[in-house]
């Protein structure tokens, strides 16, 4: 195994970048700061009045103290549904803590967003948390507060099959695969919302705020003409001694959430995926130096080693093919001590076996081949892969299109989509095109996928974007007998260019869940090792076969 040396300098250029990530870093987590008050301060104010705790309160007193909770989807919903008053973080908190030294997925409803109620992005991002724990077999905690589905968009959240029913489909099936899942209810839940906590393992209610109903009093009077109010109909008392839907009545979320703690403390051992981990050391060079290798320009080029030897444990590096496909690294190393595949586009420029130069974070044919060949290596040592994705897509032109750059692509895809060993992915610059698939983005699977504050997601480049979009817009012209002015050339550009800058932005794709989370990059080696941890809670891995492969 030989080791990474960093022949980085801290020069202007480096003092510049660093600045630069830092700004965003600030701009991330001052946007951070405001969703996490959810409805406002005086929104919470009133929770307490009613002797309610905030969602991130009950989410504290859950979790073993001073431990690490991962947050993910933090910025869901974010920009979005403005008309309607906004939906910070969607109107619910999930992530992953600890309680009891057990490792458990946490959602809860903020009553401070709309009451708790269900955005589509809400549905979207509940299942996401579901996924999450079926995928990794950890046991799932539901922290329930909500007047259900938000009544103003209930077409965009009840029928289809990644709508809100579906929520209620994974607890069945997350039950039937033995992962526990136990619902406190905290507030109102209310219609086809009252399945999710009923169809968990174990319900608890807390008395005086809790209840839980398909038809509230208001419609239970229109549509049959019987007066009752809420709590006769489904409090606490009721559900817990009479119609028995209920496990145990609980008189303060401080106590519901210390019985839940009790519960899960009793949890039988788990059987592990036996992922290899050996003593942590120290990664060779200080983590917060990343902010100073990765360009403030996207298009700019960076040397990927100097990335991933501030990641690894102690610079150590056992390249797979180090001479071969030199627009992608891979090798073996390890992370706080696990073991790992890493798959990542070199972003410096290069050459190639035949001495011609090749441009960074572009998977050439050669590059392809290499990387679909490392992770069957990965898949038949069970060694979990890190993609760390910066990359602008396939070579492009005639040369690459005759040498077959199609056809050894899909072998990368085809690899990358039928592996079985858990992949984590990483986006730390751009990812265009075909390159996110082939660097493992959302729609192949991974178990979590991150990103770098200045990432960028897109089907192309904006400046690339406008001048296709230019192109086709001119020749359609001209088929009219028109010119198109330089004037109109240039406010054309213009405008293509600032969408793609506003949909480009790592915001745009945190809040549709396109990415788990955004990360601070000095945060990589603890959330890669906490990812790898999770995943080793699920043995069950199947076998890996590619499917038709072209040779």
């Amino acid at each position: 195994m030989s080791k990474l040396k960093s022949v980085l300098k801290k020069d202007k250029n480096f003092i510049l970048r660093e600045e630069f990530q830092n700004n965003l870093l600030r701009r991330i987590n001052s946007e951070k700061d405001k969703i996490k008050l959810g409805g406002g301060k005086k929104a919470i104010d009133n929770l307490h009045s009613k002797k309610k705790l905030h969602c991130r309160e009950r989410i504290e007193l859950l979790i073993d103290s001073n431990t690490y909770f991962m947050e993910l989807n933090t910025f869901a919903a974010f920009g979005m549904y403005e008309e309607h008053g906004g939906a910070p973080s969607s109107g619910t908190i999930f992530g992953i803590g600890k309680i009891h030294g057990r490792n458990c997925v946490i959602v809860a409803n903020d009553a401070t967003v709309k009451a708790g109620a269900w955005f589509p992005i809400t549905c979207k991002k509940n299942l996401r948390a579901q996924e999450i724990a079926m995928e990794n077999k950890l046991p799932i905690i539901y922290l329930v507060d909500s007047a259900g589905v938000f009544l103003p968009m209930q077409d965009e959240i009840f029928p289809d099959k990644e709508h809100f029913g579906r929520i209620f489909r994974n607890n069945a099936v997350i039950s039937s695969m033995g992962i526990p899942q136990i619902a406190a209810i905290m507030g109102p839940c209310v219609a086809g919302g009252a399945y999710l906590p009923i169809m968990s393992d174990e319900a608890l209610i807390v008395e005086g705020t809790g209840s839980i109903f398909l038809a509230g009093a208001h419609l239970v009077k229109a549509a049959i003409g019987e007066i009752t109010d809420n709590e006769s109909l489904g409090g606490a008392t009721v559900t817990t001694e009479i119609s028995g839907i209920t496990d145990e009545k609980m008189q303060s979320d401080e106590e519901c959430l210390e019985k839940i703690r009790e519960l899960v403390s009793k949890f039988g051992e788990m059987d592990k995926a036996g992922f290899d981990r050996v003593k942590s050391r120290n990664a060779a060079y200080d983590e917060t130096e990343i902010y100073g290798i990765i360009p403030q320009d996207s298009s700019k080029p960076y040397d990927t080693y100097e990335l991933i030897c501030r990641i690894i444990d102690d610079g150590d590096f056992d390249e797979f093919k180090p001479t071969y496909g030199k627009t992608i690294i891979t090798g073996y190393a390890r992370i706080d001590g696990w073991a790992v595949g890493i798959v990542a586009n070199q972003r410096s420029i290069v050459k190639s076996k035949s001495g011609e130069m090749q441009f960074g974070g572009v998977i050439y044919s050669d590059s392809a081949d290499k990387a679909a060949r490392f992770i069957l290596n990965c898949n038949q040592r069970k060694i979990p892969i890190l993609f760390l994705q910066d990359v602008t897509g396939f070579m492009v032109g005639s040369r690459s299109e005759h040498g077959g750059i199609i056809k050894d692509g899909a072998k990368m895809v085809n690899a990358v989509a039928n592996s079985t060993v858990p992949k984590i992915t990483i986006i730390t610059g751009n990812s265009y095109g075909a390159g996110n698939y082939a660097m493992c983005g959302k729609a192949y699977d991974p178990r979590f996928i991150f990103a770098y504050p200045n990432a960028q997601i897109a089907v192309m480049g904006g400046s690339q974007a406008s001048n296709v979009l230019l192109d086709i817009k001119t020749g359609q012209l001209k088929k009219q007998g028109k010119e198109i002015t330089e004037e109109d050339k240039k406010k054309f550009l213009d405008e293509i260019k600032k969408r793609y800058e506003d949909q480009t932005n790592v915001l745009y794709a945190a809040s549709r869940l396109w990415v788990d989370e955004i990360i601070d990059p000095a945060d990589t080696r603890k959330i890669v090792s906490y990812c790898i941890e999770l995943a080793n809670n699920n043995p069950e891995m199947k076998k890996f076969n590619v499917g038709v492969i072209q040779t």
